[in-house]
């Protein structure tokens, strides 16, 4: 009784809302996470050659960098409104707006993380023999990805959050729930649906500093040693970071 009171009473804090609405909760959440890791991974997918033609100078720089900021700009009504025609109300609408959104994001943290490999690890590279493709995918992506997996935490706590806006269209998880309640101010709806969104971010969050952590062991082993010699210069320095590159990535 006492638990169907606080719904009666509309508490913000009910837990008899929460097993009652389990499954309904647990759906909306699982379609949260599944947009968001789709509009994630496409983003990257679409961030990384986007990048890589920003590099080849300043001319192709200031295109890429301006539309991919300009996208960011539009407000998501007005987004979702010009994806309409084309997709429909569907998650593909929700997901390419998401996507479009991540974009400046991504574009700039790949571009940084290209940009701050040492040149003279390339050269080193290089004279150990490697290619153009070579030395992309083995060293210099590999050392850019502190900056883009710093980029991708940015990017998917933030996707997490526009999700909620799909909820326009049926396609928003979590979303779904929060908009109608505020709604008809069902207060133990609003605040459950925006704890779990919010924990949603946090454990994304964390999940991919540990991965940070793991795909770039180099960064926390060679960091200390380093500072106490002073840091590499000259020949030696070239000498040392060849070797990160031929031990630490290859």
């Amino acid at each position: 009784m006492a638990g169907q009171s606080c719904l009666v009473a509309n508490d913000w804090i009910c837990w008899e809302y929460v097993t009652s609405r389990s499954q309904e909760l647990t759906d909306a959440t699982l379609e949260h996470v599944w947009i968001t890791a789709v509009s994630v991974l496409i983003g990257i997918a679409v961030s990384v050659p986007l990048a890589l033609l920003a590099r080849r100078g300043r001319h192709w720089a200031a295109p890429v960098l301006g539309i991919t900021t300009l996208l960011y700009t539009v407000p998501s009504l007005a987004m979702f409104s010009l994806l309409l025609p084309v997709f429909g109300l569907s998650a593909a609408l929700v997901v390419t707006g998401l996507v479009l959104y991540s974009l400046t994001i991504l574009v700039r943290n790949v571009l940084a993380g290209l940009e701050a490999v040492p040149e003279d690890v390339r050269e080193a590279a290089r004279g150990m023999g490697y290619g153009p493709g070579r030395l992309l995918w083995q060293v210099e992506l590999p050392l850019a990805l502190p900056a883009l997996l710093a980029g991708v935490r940015i990017a998917t706590v933030s996707t997490v959050a526009l999700t909620t806006v799909g909820s326009i269209v049926g396609k928003g998880g979590l979303g779904n729930l929060i908009a109608p309640a505020v709604n008809s101010s069902f207060k133990a709806q609003v605040l459950t649906a925006s704890v779990l969104c919010v924990l949603l971010a946090l454990v994304a969050d964390l999940a991919l500093l540990g991965l940070q952590r793991l795909l770039t062991p180099w960064t926390r082993a060679t960091k200390a040693p380093r500072a106490k010699r002073g840091g590499p210069a000259g020949p030696a320095g070239s000498a040392g970071r060849a070797a990160d590159v031929k031990a630490g990535v290859v």
